[in-house]
């Protein structure tokens, strides 16, 4: 009797355990991929109070808005399709959900803007392949008026400490500097942090970072500081001018934030796309994946940059000099190095 009643109270656990687990888990269904994606941002996103007041997001609202168009008789790309809009409603470049067929994102932080880059105009001012120089993913030369131009596409992969060192030490006998970062997507934090630190002589503040620490929209850890520390090798200690336009993203949206404020460092060109939030993924029953921003970064100020950073002084190319080959952009930069010569 005692071992009838002990397995039976053992079922019984393992049925209850069972079920809790089941519970927690949605279904692979197009109800249970729609609810996991909503709580999934509804958990784990940073951004909710900052695009309530700056965009009019209710993301409760947005749940009871979209639900009624989910049916288990949707097509995989019907699906996708209100999926994709729902999280659109954020306007955040950095929530993306990847399908096999396709990778819903929000395009409208640049789509809106002129692009104020072009490779051709690029190909104008480094020359021809043997014409510059390339250390990593960093391409520089010295152009008109002793100028260094360093162009930054990305910083998706390592540079190195010893390729920002030989690029230093090549422009080091240049007036002025130009970097580049327009149309530059992101990609690791800590190569623009260490791109940074070409100029800065003394740790300095950068910005600081927020973690979550639980579920609720508020529930973050205390600010914590982003420190810029100077570059172990040869630092540039003359006027610079960074060119930005609305496709810098992410980890080059942070770089300018560091180095805006700086003494001799200048923002030229349009506001920086924003993306200052580090992502998180999360994947959906049925295999697609989400990901969204989950880390609050602000500027030095504790003002978040997430829809961007303003330049100092606002430039766009004109269409008279695209038409003779000219960046105006550059040629403004330039201007303003060549003036603080004098």
């Amino acid at each position: 009797m005692k071992r009838v009643m002990r397995n039976t109270l053992l079922l019984l656990i393992v049925v209850l355990l069972s079920s809790c687990i089941t519970e927690d888990v949605p279904e692979n269904t197009r109800r249970g991929n729609f609810e996991a994606l909503w709580q999934a941002m509804n958990e784990h996103y940073c951004f909710f109070d900052y695009k309530a007041q700056e965009c009019g997001v209710d993301w409760n609202e947005v749940y009871q808005r979209y639900a009624p168009a989910i049916s288990e008789g949707m097509t995989n790309e019907q699906l996708f399709e209100v999926l994709g809009k729902m999280l659109g409603e954020l306007r955040d470049g950095h929530v993306n959900l990847y399908a096999a067929h396709d990778i819903a994102r929000y395009g409208a932080w640049y789509d809106d803007y002129p692009a104020n880059f072009s490779d051709s105009l690029l190909r104008i001012y480094l020359g021809r392949t043997d014409e510059y120089r390339q250390a990593a993913t960093l391409r520089y030369r010295v152009i008109n008026g002793n100028i260094g131009y360093l162009r930054v596409p990305t910083f998706e992969s390592s540079i190195g400490s010893g390729n920002i060192g030989e690029v230093m030490r090549y422009l080091s006998a240049c007036d002025g500097l130009i970097v580049d970062v327009r149309s530059n997507g992101g990609g690791l934090l800590t190569e623009a942090q260490e791109l940074a630190g070409l100029f800065v002589n003394e740790t300095t503040l950068g910005g600081y970072i927020q973690h979550k620490t639980g579920s609720g929209h508020n529930d973050f850890s205390a600010p914590r500081p982003i420190n810029i520390e100077p570059f172990a090798g040869l630092r540039w200690q003359k006027p610079a001018v960074i060119l930005t336009n609305r496709r810098t993203f992410s980890a080059a949206n942070a770089f300018v934030m560091f180095c805006k404020g700086l003494p001799r460092v200048t923002i030229l060109g349009d506001r920086t796309g924003g993306g200052a939030g580090l992502p998180f993924s999360s994947e959906l029953p049925n295999g697609w994946l989400l990901r969204l921003s989950a880390c609050p970064m602000y500027d030095r100020n504790m003002q978040l940059t997430e829809h961007g950073n303003f330049p100092d002084e606002h430039v766009d190319i004109t269409s008279e000099d695209y038409r003779q080959g000219r960046d105006t952009m550059i040629e403004r930069a330039r201007e303003l190095l060549m003036g603080a010569m004098r």
